[in-house]
């Protein structure tokens, strides 16, 4: 099964060899490109695919593709084809890479995972979506534009805003605090088996998952 296997060497992710696979799954993970923007909390969807691919041997290093408008890790998770991608165009024009990666590797919205943060959801919480409009969240909004609302969404909490009075736009900007970042692998290691599961092909039903313990 060595045609299984990491390969990090190849330069173009469309020659992986897909021989007996079931399907390909586009995971998106959304966020800001930039040192500037690590640890914010605008960000977690990047940090929680990144998790995912350092853990997964079979997916290979992050590569920057210029014409797909991200950087981009692919690879075969069980009986799945995986394209793993993060959009260079930063978070307000998401959709153009979704797009781009979507119409490449021809996948349906059905197969479509996008990770993303919610400021409507408590920080410790991750709430699974299927479908519907953006809630103010302009790198869904985005896809949405372009894709329509039919795709599976892990919403990471970042809630509530402290202080209250803060622009919504400034406190998604600000690195998580202390106490946030110690309970940051629980909340990756709470992604990944969310992501887990359905590039494996289970269902995701609408839920809330709690990873504070």
């Amino acid at each position: 099964m060595a045609w299984l296997q990491k390969r990090p060497q190849v330069s173009d992710p469309q020659m992986f060899y897909t021989l007996g696979l079931n399907k390909t799954i586009l995971l998106v993970g959304l966020g800001n490109p930039g040192n500037e923007y690590q640890n914010t909390r605008h960000n977690i969807g990047f940090m929680c695919l990144d998790d995912f691919v350092s853990k997964n041997d079979q997916m290979s290093d992050w590569i920057n593709k210029k014409d797909l408008k991200c950087t981009l890790s692919s690879g075969t998770v069980g009986d799945a084809r995986v394209i793993a991608i993060k959009p260079t165009t930063f978070m307000n024009l998401s959709g153009e890479a979704v797009q781009s990666a979507s119409n490449f590797y021809k996948i349906h919205p059905d197969n479509l995972l996008v990770i993303q943060d919610e400021l409507d959801v408590d920080f410790g919480h991750i709430r699974i979506r299927n479908g519907g409009g953006s809630a103010g969240h302009n790198g869904i909004k985005s896809i949405v534009n372009v894709i329509g609302e039919d795709f599976t969404r892990i919403r990471i909490g970042i809630g509530p805003k402290h202080p209250p009075q803060i622009k919504s736009e400034d406190f998604v900007l600000q690195k998580f605090t202390g106490a946030e970042m110690d309970q940051l692998p629980n909340l990756l290691r709470e992604s990944g088996a969310i992501i887990s599961e359905y590039v494996y092909g289970s269902r995701l039903d609408n839920e809330t998952r709690s990873f504070i313990v």
